[in-house]
């Protein structure tokens, strides 16, 4: 790449942009000014204008100063020398275990695989019986945890990969290796922390490797930090590895982008987040694809800010995820563990040809069980349950049921709940939502199925 110099139009914290009148550089390159400044080239404006994250030296920015592009990109480290190490986006580590002496690096801007994407009919069994059997996660899919705050996304993010990671429960296709990238955007540091402490409790750090940019960092490293792990796992992908992809938590990506609009003025939309919204959410996700290579599964935990769906952030995500996972403060509330919200969850993978026709029909025919009782619970608040006719009372029961069957003692909280945590397999859930459906356990009281794994002798 060439170099070429431009002058500074504007200055706003973090963000510059810099006018190149000859030729203007890649995005993605790295540009620099005789005060020692660092800028990123992360997006075009127009003409000759480009707009520039200051990685370093921002107090010697200045208007009408030059800056050269040095013709070379931002790039990470990756490779087996990675493996069971955690580092910031720049790939200096952060777990205390001396310099990462690696032999490849990539950019973090990356581009989006030439082959073609291929599709997968294959089912993850993640041991959670509310995700396998309502919303199950296709090998080479990509999943979202939407919730507010403290509603339990991050221990639900950890559950998962917990069970098809840690719990060795992956079969490898074709016998390729496996291993775990994990983003860490805009959370706090004690959460990356216990992660990383369970992954090496586990036995298992030495397959992972883990990117952190926290909450406590500016919006430049947050946003930053999201594509240096995707890129990452497209160098995994690429050279062979299955590859399970988790961020915690996307919607700090998208608020970071937010944050660099503002900072340079952008005019914003009317909700209040940047224009290009759609572009950074398109740009990040077209990269998490399966090739003939190798596969990349992708689990996003997504806040939701004030509890509100219809956020523009979050629904310019809905659209890339392949099965959605809806936590329900509510739900938390009552006491019910993993909160997750059985009707506002669903997935791609919940077809007869993929999931087999026994799952299928049970799941219909629980979600209409579970929407009818929903319709009751106002008639059951006022004059309780034993108002109701036979026939309603029994649907009512048997939802209370199913409500209480899918709560589950997790087993990467142990340590912590002091309760044994368990994985249930795919095919006990069916056949135990099937006998409560068929009403096999109408005499009993829900409370028995709370917090249990798969139903035995009761």
């Amino acid at each position: 790449m060439s170099k070429v110099t431009g002058i500074v139009k504007t200055v706003v914290g973090r963000v510059a942009e810099v006018d190149f009148p000859q030729q203007v550089p890649v995005v993605g390159t790295i540009c620099t000014s005789p005060q020692g400044v660092t800028l990123y080239v992360y997006r075009s404006m127009g003409r000759s204008i480009m707009r520039c994250i200051i990685l370093s030296g921002s107090s010697q920015l200045k208007r009408l100063t030059k800056v050269t592009s040095t013709g070379e990109t931002l790039n990470i480290p990756t490779g087996s020398a990675v493996l069971g190490r955690a580092m910031n986006l720049f790939g200096t580590p952060v777990d205390g275990k001396g310099k990462i002496s690696h032999e490849l690096i990539v950019p973090l801007t990356g581009k989006s695989s030439s082959q073609k994407p291929v599709i997968n009919d294959i089912v993850w069994e993640t041991g959670i019986k509310a995700i396998d059997f309502f919303a199950p996660l296709i090998r080479g899919g990509r999943m979202g945890l939407f919730g507010g705050a403290g509603v339990g996304k991050t221990i639900l993010l950890t559950e998962i990969m917990h069970n098809i990671f840690i719990n060795s429960k992956v079969k490898t296709q074709k016998s390729k290796p496996t291993v775990a990238v994990f983003g860490g955007v805009g959370e706090r540091t004690r959460e990356g922390h216990e992660l990383y402490q369970t992954l090496q409790e586990k036995n298992v750090l030495a397959q992972t490797s883990l990117i952190y940019g926290s909450m406590g960092e500016d919006a430049a490293v947050r946003y930053l930090t999201a594509m240096a792990s995707v890129s990452i796992a497209e160098s995994f992908r690429d050279t062979g590895s299955n590859v399970l992809f988790f961020i915690d938590n996307m919607f700090r990506f998208a608020q970071a982008g937010s944050e660099l609009s503002q900072m340079s003025e952008t005019l914003m939309s009317e909700d209040g987040y940047q224009p290009n919204l759609h572009e950074d959410m398109a740009l990040l996700h077209e990269r998490l694809i399966s090739t003939t290579d190798a596969d990349i599964s992708s689990i996003e935990a997504i806040y939701v800010p004030s509890d509100d769906l219809t956020d523009q952030a979050i629904l310019a995500i809905y659209p890339y995820l392949d099965s959605i996972l809806t936590l329900s403060r509510d739900i938390y509330q009552a006491g019910r563990f993993p909160a997750i919200d059985i009707l506002a969850s669903n997935s791609s993978a919940l077809s007869e040809s993929l999931v087999g026709a026994d799952q299928y029909q049970a799941v219909v025919t629980a979600q209409q069980v579970l929407s009818s009782a929903k319709e009751l619970e106002r008639m059951v608040a006022l004059v309780g349950e034993g108002e109701l006719s036979p026939e309603n009372r029994q649907i009512y029961h048997r939802a209370q049921l199913l409500k209480a069957y899918m709560t589950q003692p997790f087993i990467s909280v142990e340590n912590q709940t002091g309760t044994k945590g368990v994985y249930v397999p795919r095919t006990q859930t069916v056949k135990d939502v099937i006998d409560i459906l068929a009403g096999k356990y109408d005499e009993i009281p829900a409370a028995k199925l709370q917090m249990i794994g798969g139903i035995g002798k009761i």
